[in-house]
């Protein structure tokens, strides 16, 4: 565990400590504290990570192979020489297959003539045992010394391992040595290649192909040492489909892909382990992720409590709005729900607790709001680049749109306390003393200098790598501005220390993601996916949401989020597309829908770290964490039925009416608009010929000419769209958007807590439930008849709580 969470945890019962450690552990398995020479060769290999990815995104832009690579291969080695392989039994399958692939090269490089002919005779010996089966042994001839000597290898390292291991547990063992160097040369292999690869591209040389299949094992095996079995299972799971394809159930079976071209096709390419998730984590995460321990270790993290402290300390329910603003500022660079959970946690909830919150409520809040972090720029977790690389848009206008979902989603949860601290009668701070908030920005607010200056140059144009990169330097630069915060030479190489650690859990998943991620495009499985969706869903968009937010929860319970969102993406989005939903708030819903694991049971983890904080009960933290949370599972319902709340246009189709049943088609006489046109409800888009009869297809709705699919001459079905197009998000849609979407999140907020005034009453809550869809309706007429309805009951409560205070005076 590192250092920087005992820091933020010094205040914490031992037990509880040690409770939330071996939780969060869970999330990510720990890793060794190396010292002596192996404390400085993982200091060096990450420093010169950080400084590299600084150089390139500050300076110097570098090619595509060292850009992606060396990532990687700093990843893979750090990852192999500070997290243990496990138990013996893993140990022993670990050594087997590393003696594979020392005896493997041994063979290559010293009693082979070359590697073709090494590759013919594992060849000849496959063949075989598809034919024979066991039978087969018996052919093995020379490659028999193969497998005596891969287990001799396995047979010396196993005890070598356990000597190692209990006399210097901090210190790497042999094999992990051994794999840290395996790993290495692989991914060296791919950067020295990478060009002649390309070259080559579908004639992989038998090199390519074993160098390939050492590179998947290798993959898999870093992802189970940072993450454990649930996530690298999945990953052997997808390539166990694309292997067995043809055996598969006949509406996602395939032709089925050999042992080398899969294996080429997800390492070799930039498809695979070195695709999307590589390039993402390369270009934006990882230079985040080193300024947000640039940001800490400069002093802003007393800053972010302090001013939120100030803000809302003495008002109702003060220290659990303080949680909110606390982890919207920390939440909005730490990319990690956990992280924030546990950072912000740390002082807020025991003084949560110390206002009178129950501890299960306490504990639940904190992470309730920390989530809301993954949606306010400027990082958004790794979820936002993601984005704007899978949909090809710029990050400043992923920024831009993502900005009012994400003070929506801390609204709500601000809401939501004030009714709750209503209900229980709980106030604010009245005995503490803290400055007033004006005081406090005079004071610390040049620390938000650097998130200032990040947002600017991205709104500016500038790519994010390059924002992030002078951000860090001003990290650095307003340190300086007080003694006791100075970053010097000691607390800089900390912050490279830290940054380094930090991109290791993220960076554990690359070769997984890229392994699911490579097979569904090698497949098709997406395509057949989003028919499966569709037909699921029976064309209904409402209850295609719910089966991606299911999947999206199942698949959250055993990946990171960051994980389960790209390949929730790259399956779910085309049926949203196809049931109308725009690309970009395709997207959102995915991504907003992949943050539900940290907060709904049976998984959260970023609840069950704030139920350790609080002593509370995990599971009856992790239901309040969901209650708290509920706009998470309201927001994608927006996105996909007024997209304007993204500034998005939405599609809209004008399609050929019913044709009678003995006319096989219909002829598109006349198309009366053009790319560009404007039309309106009414208006005659096409003449149709079906049969002898000439009928008019008519627009049902406003909208915008996007595509004419048909022109006059051409053939349609009923059903078929003759012109594709769609609605504008004008100012007056975006505006009355969010005006609705505020409004509707009140209401909202009032239904689930059961309070408006007072407590509700059964008939009450029905109102305000209908009030709520009213109210999120972006239309005139709706909000005005859902403000009367919240009106009335408003009324009726009032009246209620004069009634009472007339009755306790006359008593």
């Amino acid at each position: 565990m590192a250092d920087e969470l005992d820091d933020d945890l010094k205040d914490l019962d031992p037990a509880e400590k040690e409770k939330l450690k071996k939780l969060l552990e869970k999330d990510s398995k720990s890793f060794r504290t190396p010292d002596g020479f192996w404390k400085w060769v993982v200091a060096l290999l990450g420093a010169a990570m950080v400084l590299f990815y600084f150089y390139s995104a500050g300076l110097k832009a570098v090619a595509t192979q060292y850009h992606r690579g060396v990532y990687v291969f700093a990843t893979y080695v750090l990852v192999f020489l500070l997290y243990p392989a496990g138990k013996t039994r893993i140990r022993v399958i670990l050594g087997l297959i590393l003696g594979a692939i020392i005896s493997c090269s041994a063979a290559i490089l010293f009693f082979s003539e070359s590697a073709t002919a090494f590759h013919n005779r594992l060849l000849s010996f496959g063949d075989a045992w598809n034919e024979h089966g066991l039978a087969a042994i018996g052919q093995l001839g020379s490659l028999w010394w193969l497998v005596l000597a891969s287990v001799a290898i396995a047979a010396l390292l196993l005890p070598a391992d356990t000597f190692s291991m209990k006399r210097w547990p901090q210190i790497p063992a042999p094999s992990d040595i051994l794999f840290a160097i395996a790993s290495g040369l692989v991914v060296y292999y791919w950067i020295s290649e990478f060009e002649a690869l390309n070259y080559r591209a579908g004639a992989e040389t038998d090199l390519d192909a074993m160098i390939s299949i050492a590179g998947i094992l290798i993959s898999l095996e870093v992802c189970r040492r940072v993450l454990g079995w649930s996530m690298t299972l999945i990953g052997v799971g997808m390539l166990c489909y694309g292997y067995f394809g043809p055996h598969f159930p006949e509406i996602i079976a395939h032709r089925g892909f050999g042992i080398e071209r899969l294996a080429t096709s997800l390492y070799l390419t930039t498809n695979g382990v070195f695709g999307v998730m590589a390039s993402v984590l390369a270009t934006y995460v990882i230079l985040f992720i080193f300024f947000g321990a640039f940001l800490q270790k400069s002093g802003a993290g007393k800053f972010f409590i302090d001013l939120p402290l100030a803000l809302a300390g003495r008002s109702t329910g003060g220290p659990a709005k303080v949680a909110v603003i606390a982890s919207a500022i920390f939440g909005s660079v730490s990319g990690s729900a956990i992280a924030n959970t546990v950072s912000t946690g740390a002082f807020t909830i025991p003084l949560m607790k110390r206002a009178g919150f129950r501890p299960h409520v306490a504990g639940a809040i904190e992470p309730s709001a920390s989530i809301g972090g993954m949606f306010l720029p400027p990082v958004m977790g790794a979820g936002g680049f993601l984005m704007a690389e899978l949909t090809e848009t710029s990050y400043a206008t992923i920024m831009m749109i993502s900005v009012f979902p994400a003070l929506l989603y801390f609204f709500s949860v601000f809401c939501m306390i004030h009714f709750e601290a209503k209900k229980m009668g709980i106030k604010g701070l009245v005995d503490e003393e803290f400055p007033h908030w004006k005081k406090v920005l005079l004071k610390d607010g040049y620390f938000a200098l650097p998130l200032i200056i990040i947002t600017v140059l991205m709104i500016m144009g500038r790519s994010p790598g390059f924002s992030a990169f002078w951000a860090t330097i001003s990290c650095i630069v307003i340190s300086w501005f007080r003694a006791e915060t100075r970053m010097g030479i000691k607390e800089i190489w900390e912050a490279i220390q830290v940054g380094a650690r930090n991109t290791l859990v993220i960076g554990a998943t690359l070769g997984v993601i890229g392994v699911i991620v490579g097979v569904i495009s090698l497949t098709g499985i997406g395509l057949k996916f989003s028919d499966i969706i569709i037909s699921l869903a029976g064309g209904n968009l409402l209850m295609a949401l719910f089966l991606v937010a299911l999947a999206s929860l199942v698949l959250g319970m055993g990946v990171p989020v960051t994980a389960a969102y790209l390949i929730t993406a790259v399956l779910a989005v085309p049926p949203l597309g196809d049931l109308g939903v725009p690309i970009l708030a395709a997207h959102m819903i995915v991504y907003w829908l992949s943050q539900d694991s940290n907060i709904t049971p049976p998984v959260c983890v970023a609840a069950y770290a704030g139920a350790a904080i609080a002593g509370s009960d995990p599971w009856k933290t992790g239901w309040t964490a969901f209650k708290y949370a509920k706009l998470l599972y309201v927001m994608p319902v927006l996105f996909a039925f007024t997209p304007s709340i993204l500034f998005q246009a939405k599609p809209i189709d004008v399609r050929m009416t019913a044709i009678d049943g003995d006319v096989p088609f219909a002829t598109v006489v006349k198309v009366n608009v053009k790319e560009g046109d404007e039309f309106i409800k009414g208006d005659l888009i096409a003449k149709v010929m079906v049969g002898d009869e000439i009928i008019d297809v008519m627009a049902n709705r406003d909208g915008n000419v996007s595509h004419v699919l048909v022109q006059g001459g051409g053939l349609v079905n009923a059903g078929d769209p003759i012109v594709t197009g769609e609605v504008r998000a004008t100012k007056t849609k975006v505006i009355s958007s969010f005006v609705s979407a505020i409004l509707g999140t009140i209401a909202f907020s009032a239904t689930t807590m059961l309070f408006w005034i007072r407590r509700t009453t059964l008939p009450e809550w029905l109102m305000l439930a209908a009030a709520t869809i009213l109210l999120y309706w972006p239309t005139v007429v709706t909000d005005t008849i859902g403000l009367i309805v919240v009106a009335i009951v408003w009324y009726l409560q009032k009246t209620k709580n004069k009634r009472d205070l007339a009755n306790a005076a006359v008593a």
